[in-house]
């Protein structure tokens, strides 16, 4: 059975740091794209950040370069988003997910089959 299980969402004020995880087992690690992606109340899906599981390449949404950074630690079959300088548009649910990408494109949600349940993370101002 294939599973991701994120841990590390909370409640933090604006300027601080959380630090996502996603814990995979199975095969599926070795899929060639991990990603995290957030949903707000009303709105769509979005990319938040990716990494080809292959050679370590990154992508980020706009709106968080050089806050978040994604990280790989094969050794525990881990995804990691640190996140920092948290914003109030930052409030979202964020799920982590794996899959084989779309042509070997890993920055689309329609890339990924396996999803974890999503954690909560809320920035107040």
């Amino acid at each position: 059975q294939v599973q991701l299980v994120e841990s590390g969402g909370g409640s933090v004020q604006a300027g601080g740091s959380l630090r996502l995880s996603c814990a995979a087992s199975g095969y599926m690690y070795s899929s060639a794209c991990m990603g995290w992606f957030r949903q707000a109340p009303g709105k769509e899906r979005d990319v938040v950040a990716v990494i080809y599981t292959g050679g370590g390449s990154t992508s980020y949404a706009d709106s968080v370069k050089g806050r978040f950074t994604i990280s790989q630690d094969n050794a525990k079959n881990t995804v990691y988003l640190q996140m920092n300088s948290l914003k109030p548009e930052d409030t979202a649910k964020y799920y982590c997910a794996a899959g084989g990408g779309v042509g070997g494109y890993c920055y689309s949600v329609w890339g990924y089959n396996y999803w974890g349940q999503g954690t909560q993370v809320t920035v107040s101002s």
